[in-house]
């Protein structure tokens, strides 16, 4: 039996089962899952409704990820899948799909950084610990009086993000179907919705050592 997206084969509200009256149609034809992995680049092309083509990507090692509070995208090296909502077996084998949250390289976005503003950050160990970054992200950094005009030194960086850049590693999440358009894109967590991650990774951290 081929895999399909259609509904005759569900039951109705009821309980009752559907008499099923036709054959199977293309349209409601399914595919295996991508299960997109972390490694050397290969894409494959799978030709599809209306002779358009899908780009599969099995293995991606970088991508493109926007620093959205500095306006600044870069392409980034893949390292590890650090989180995911949907299952814990995706984190395990370094799945790479929509939603999940990744550790990148800094380096592009550090480089970047520090040749905009003309300043070094400084270097921490490189075994950051998620409540401290979970701490730093939750305080609130007071805005700048002085106007965009103003010069680039008195530009202010979020400890955790600095924290984060210093270490070579930083979470960012991906936006982009790589299944399905062969590509992963994504962004950098910042604030409230770096602060949940951080947590979410501390608590699941807890809990493997129980």
């Amino acid at each position: 039996m081929g895999i399909t997206r259609d509904t005759l084969h569900k039951r109705r509200e009821t309980g009752g089962k559907r008499k099923i009256t036709r054959k199977k149609r293309k349209h409601e034809l399914g595919r295996q899952p991508a299960n997109t992995h972390i490694g050397p680049y290969s894409v494959t092309h799978l030709r599809v409704r209306g002779g358009n083509y899908k780009h599969r990507a099995l293995r991606l090692d970088h991508g493109n990820f926007a620093w959205a509070s500095e306006q600044c995208t870069r392409k980034s090296r893949l390292i590890m899948v650090v989180y995911n909502s949907t299952s814990n077996e995706l984190v395990r084998t370094n799945t790479l799909v929509k939603g999940a949250i990744i550790q990148i390289d800094a380096a592009p976005f550090k480089e970047w950084y520090e040749k905009r503003y003309s300043t070094s950050i400084q270097k921490v160990k490189s075994n950051i610990r998620f409540k401290e970054i979970s701490k730093q992200a939750s305080e609130t950094v007071k805005p700048d009086a002085t106007p965009a005009s103003s010069t680039l030194d008195k530009h202010q960086l979020d400890p955790a993000i600095s924290a984060q850049l210093s270490s070579g590693r930083i979470m960012a999440r991906i936006t982009s179907r790589p299944g399905q358009i062969g590509r992963v894109d994504g962004y950098i967590l910042e604030g409230e919705e770096l602060a949940f991650y951080t947590r979410k990774l501390a608590e699941r951290k807890k809990l493997t050592k129980h």
